[in-house]
């Protein structure tokens, strides 16, 4: 008999936005990668973005620019000496940075509506620490989740998980807000609505999956996010 099509279900609501930290909510990840291309230049090799952009949103254990460099080389690399340059040129690359145009706006208003918000990211608690006291934001997110409280990072779906349980919520009844390609394949995963904003480095990616790319939150509302979330959950599904 031919499948045919029809309402099983409600669809799940909106009860929940998860937030990506670096480039989604401030923009870290451009000082980043520059002082990591500096590093590479040094040691006489370029650091192309499209192969650097495959760390963006995970840890080095998805792709390593240390070994990366080192291959390349194929000598010792004097990183007690490079590392602290590096770390140096990425803490006065961020230094006039503050939260990206519409995240302060959008989280607001999702308070004022009693739509809880939540980080899930990559970075370490001690990173996200430092930007929440620097930007004053933290009293507006529920819980904030790190790589430190999970077993794996993004691109696995832990994080998107650890999330939506914390708040007692379905994956599906969330929207992931993220930049990267990592964070994208975590949030499908999870079975989570993704909507893309791309940050410098991460734009021109290929998101093909995610419900809708933005070009930026500013002036993003939380029902155009519901609609978007509305949009990605399928109504219908075949049945014999």
């Amino acid at each position: 008999m031919r499948a045919e099509l029809r309402m099983t279900a409600e669809k799940p609501q909106l009860r929940a936005l998860i937030f990506d930290f670096d480039g989604l909510v401030v923009d870290t990840e451009s000082a980043i990668y520059e002082a990591w291309r500096e590093l590479y230049l040094s040691q006489g090799h370029d650091l192309p973005l499209p192969t650097y952009v495959q760390c963006v949103g995970s840890v080095f254990g998805h792709y390593d620019p240390m070994a990366a460099l080192e291959a390349l080389t194929g000598a010792p690399v004097d990183w007690p000496v490079l590392l602290p340059i590096k770390d140096q040129r990425i803490k006065s690359g961020q230094v006039d940075l503050d939260t990206l145009p519409g995240v302060r706006e959008l989280l607001l208003e999702a308070r004022g509506l009693g739509l809880p918000c939540v980080i899930a990211s990559s970075s370490e608690r001690r990173h996200l620490s430092g930007w929440m006291e620097r930007t004053g934001i933290g009293h507006h997110f529920d819980f904030i989740h790190t790589r430190d409280d999970v077993e794996r990072a993004k691109p696995f779906p832990d994080l998107f998980l650890a999330a939506a349980t914390s708040l007692g919520v379905l994956p599906e009844e969330t929207l992931v807000l993220e930049d990267s390609l990592n964070g994208l394949r975590a949030a499908a995963a999870a079975g989570a609505p993704c909507v893309i904003v791309p940050s410098p480095v991460t734009t021109g990616l290929d998101f093909t999956g995610a419900t809708a790319i933005l070009p930026t939150l500013a002036g993003v509302t939380v029902e155009q996010l519901r609609q978007l979330h509305a949009r990605h959950v399928p109504a219908e599904r075949a049945v014999s």
